[in-house]
């Protein structure tokens, strides 16, 4: 996940992104990437991060081949170890979601930018 998180980072530097936003994309990309190799019942499953920029809005999206196994939040007890990714995701991305697709299941997150970028950018496949 180290190789992703840098080129994550270097995406969104590229891109002109401040880096608390950053950040919070880094460590949402990662809670979204944990839950998919913890969860996915696929084995030698391949998961795909794609970040796309457009207008003011940020997507961030993971992708892997378990479709039918949906994300759902979950109120974790206290003495539970995990289960807090999704609710890290619904508190700090703008909007957050998952579709089903052909073969795959995405889960993405979305992100309004304080000041519109110049240009849109086309989407980069991690």
């Amino acid at each position: 996940m180290s190789a992703a998180r840098r080129h994550i980072r270097k995406t969104l530097a590229d891109w002109g992104t401040d880096n608390e936003l950053s950040y919070t994309i880094c460590l949402l990309a990662n809670e979204l990437v944990t839950n998919a190799v913890t969860h996915c019942r696929i084995s030698c499953a391949q998961v795909r991060i794609t970040l796309t920029l457009r207008k003011a809005d940020l997507l961030l999206e993971v992708s892997d081949p378990d479709r039918d196994r949906l994300p759902r939040l979950h109120d974790p007890g206290p003495d539970e170890e995990g289960g807090r990714g999704l609710a890290l995701v619904a508190g700090l991305a703008d909007s957050w979601g998952h579709r089903q697709e052909p073969y795959s299941k995405c889960v993405w997150a979305r992100f309004t930018l304080a000041q519109k970028p110049e240009r849109a950018h086309a989407p980069a496949a991690l």
